[in-house]
């Protein structure tokens, strides 16, 4: 980490102000070299983190007025010296103030690259780096939450104490195995087994909450699927309150799948709008289908619609075929003009069912209201609670559970105490590798390769 990095750390478009970004040992340096202050023509350690009004220069031509400020370290978000520069807004200018600053010794810095500085660094630790790109990511406030929660060290404070109650069990094993050789008595093991026993619960707490994490972090991957002209574009230009989708009475309009976001008291549904599902000759159409059957097998939740207005037929049996055994809501549309010999009853034996008329507006609150339901019990998340929102985090809490599972089990079979130590041991490196204490250099690579340029 000896170069000094630097980036654009806004998104690229028309904005009010851009923000360019360096880091490293010679940032004040090159900052000095090409800001002219409007009183001064050096920045001093006087000056630390106030902001200076000046311009811009690339040797003697005029690039832009700006506003800079330098930051001391440590005390900076890469706990080195950072100078951030505020240029006007816009694709050119932020362009040219940081072509200005690799002219003069800086390098452009890798995806995540400040941030990853300050793990290196111990400003954080691994599992708070990952909830800065997570809050970057974040489609609602529930997402952006638990982000939060977890940036300001929730994770890392649990797992923190397994470790070091972990370090704890290998120390009385330790002692078990080096000084207790001439004793005639078997060294008392319980505490060590009580003591495993309550982190393992707390692991499995984890674990457990990492279905309501996903859910909060990455939405729910939701299909609207059924026959052509049956309402799923209208369902979905409803939900999103917008006419994203295109209607007509024209069956077939919609061939390929339709993605939105929507916001659910705090959760985003990503929805799919779906080709109608129907055997078919033509070819694109065809492909279209083929596609609403996919999105079917890897959807967390799917909406079934039916029209209640005409009979059932065999490509409507098909539909209820293909939703056996899924997490699947059925939705009765045009319940309004319903036809007489079709049994509802029969149906809700089997299916959760919604009865909604989209075109009138009626229904779309009570799915909205099953939908939350069904995925939480209860309240959705409380203030304090900490979710591994992290599919990562939650493979290596698995690994954890089982590494730790299988040293309780020796641990009551009386297994000479050397080998459960193996199983202990790989525990606490387990653990550490969430929050980045034994984490190998290209599994961090991987991660921060996830993060936006200049973050």
């Amino acid at each position: 980490m000896d170069h000094t990095i630097a980036a654009i750390s806004t998104a690229t478009g028309e904005a009010g102000i851009g923000i360019v970004r360096m880091s490293g040992k010679d940032s004040f340096e090159i900052g000095n070299k090409i800001f002219r202050g409007i009183n001064s023509k050096e920045v001093t350690i006087k000056d630390n983190r106030k902001m200076k009004y000046g311009h811009i220069y690339d040797g003697e031509k005029l690039i832009d007025e700006v506003l800079i400020c330098f930051m001391k370290g440590p005390h900076t978000y890469t706990r080195e010296d950072i100078v951030e520069i505020y240029t006007h807004g816009g694709v050119i200018s932020v362009k040219k103030v940081l072509d200005t600053l690799l002219k003069n010794g800086a390098e452009v810095a890798d995806r995540g690259e400040f941030t990853k500085r300050a793990f290196l660094n111990g400003r954080l630790d691994l599992s708070q780096a990952e909830a800065v790109i997570d809050m970057i990511k974040a489609k609602t406030d529930k997402a952006y939450d638990a982000s939060l929660n977890q940036l300001e060290g929730s994770l890392k404070n649990k797992i923190g104490n397994y470790r070091d109650k972990m370090l704890n069990i290998l120390a009385r094993l330790e002692y078990s195995i080096n000084f207790t050789e001439d004793f005639l008595e078997e060294p008392d093991i319980s505490p060590v087994i009580k003591e495993s026993e309550e982190v393992l619960e707390g692991l499995k707490k984890l674990y457990n909450s990492s279905n309501k994490g996903k859910i909060i972090r990455d939405g729910i991957e939701t299909a609207i699927i059924g026959k052509p002209n049956v309402g799923k574009s209208s369902l979905l230009n409803a939900l999103i309150k917008e006419k994203k989708a295109i209607v007509t009475d024209i069956p077939g309009t919609t061939r390929d799948v339709v993605e939105e976001y929507i916001d659910l008291d705090g959760i985003a549904l990503k929805i799919s709008d779906t080709a109608g599902i129907r055997d078919t000759e033509d070819i694109v159409e065809k492909l279209g289908v083929d596609k609403s059957l996919e999105f079917i097998d890897k959807a967390d939740l799917i909406i079934a619609m039916f029209d209640v207005s005409r009979d059932f037929d065999e490509e409507d049996r098909k539909i209820f075929n293909l939703i056996e055994n899924k997490n699947a809501i059925v939705v009765f549309n045009k319940i309004d003009i319903l036809k007489e010999d079709i049994d509802i009853e029969k149906y809700e034996k089997k299916y959760p069912i919604i009865k909604m008329s989209v075109k009138k507006d009626n229904g779309i609150e009570d799915l909205e209201k099953y939908i939350m339901e069904m995925f939480f019990k209860g309240d959705i998340i409380s203030s304090n609670e900490t979710l591994v929102t992290n599919v990562r985090h939650r493979d290596l809490i698995e690994k954890a559970i089982k590494s730790l599972s299988s040293a309780v089990e020796d641990l009551k079979m009386d297994i000479p105490i050397d080998c459960i130590e193996v199983d202990i041991r790989e525990t606490w490196d387990i653990l550490g590798q969430i929050t980045g204490d034994t984490v190998e250099d290209d599994i961090l690579n991987k991660i921060f390769q996830d993060f936006c340029v200049g973050k």
